[in-house]
């Protein structure tokens, strides 16, 4: 991710705090402070195409873009990234069986210490958001929010009306006794089919599939929320988001 900045943007409504260039850097995830000092000191950040080598420095946070060692970084308060997630990746913070998700990522943003909202399989591909905001988590998250999630199934065998009505109507899971159902189904093609949750089971997918009667063979979420997946964005590929955007 990144290039050549080329100056801050143009700051948005309200004040700005100003933040010492070694502070901004701190935040951001480049080092512990002195790792940072360090780093202006040798002059390795710009600001607008300008060497800056004083850490004192202060500048105002908002729109700001800097770079470092000649790659862009904007300033964010909090982090918020779109992962196109690609199979044989875990969403865990200490991964046991196939590198993590936040392996893809880069180091500034693992020591910020972002986290999956929300669990994808190792096989599942597709949208996973990562941040280091606990309540925005939080509210993408929490079952009363009933956030939307779209995944696209491959299933095994051929997915009949049948199957798509039982996913409509609610199926039994082997932990619950309460009905879960999709809050859309779609046949859209012999063997695949879309699906639309609000909850967030263990699982829930490929256990509800599997209780009407087949079998997902593939997975993928293509949409989250308000955010569909970029088709542009290749598979192990991030890019930033704005808070509102997932809400």
């Amino acid at each position: 991710m990144g290039g050549e900045v080329r100056g801050p943007t143009a700051p948005g409504p309200g004040p700005s705090p100003e933040l010492a260039l070694a502070d901004i850097l701190y935040r951001q995830g480049f080092g512990t402070r002195r790792d940072c000092a360090a780093l202006v000191r040798a002059g390795a950040v710009s600001i607008g195409g300008a060497v800056v080598v004083d850490p004192a420095a202060r500048f105002a946070t908002a729109g700001l873009n800097f770079s470092v060692d000649g790659i862009g970084w904007p300033f964010h308060a909090t982090a918020l990234v779109l992962l196109h997630k690609p199979a044989g990746y875990e969403c865990s913070q200490r991964p046991r069986h196939h590198p993590g998700v936040l392996s893809l990522l880069p180091a500034p943003l693992r020591r910020r210490g972002l986290q999956p909202v929300g669990r994808l399989d190792a096989d599942t591909t597709g949208l996973l958001l990562l941040t280091d905001d606990g309540a925005l988590i939080h509210r993408l998250t929490s079952p009363k929010h009933h956030v939307p999630k779209v995944y696209e199934v491959l299933a095994r065998h051929p997915v009949d009306e049948a199957q798509v009505e039982r996913l409509r109507a609610g199926v039994v899971l082997d932990d619950d006794p309460r009905p879960v159902r999709a809050a859309a189904a779609v046949q859209t093609g012999t063997h695949r089919l879309t699906l639309t949750l609000t909850e967030g089971k263990y699982h829930q997918v490929k256990r509800m599939v599997a209780a009407a009667g087949n079998r997902v063979e593939a997975l993928h979420r293509s949409a989250f929320g308000a955010l569909a997946l970029d088709a542009t964005l290749p598979p192990g590929q991030w890019r930033w988001l704005a808070a509102d955007q997932a809400i």
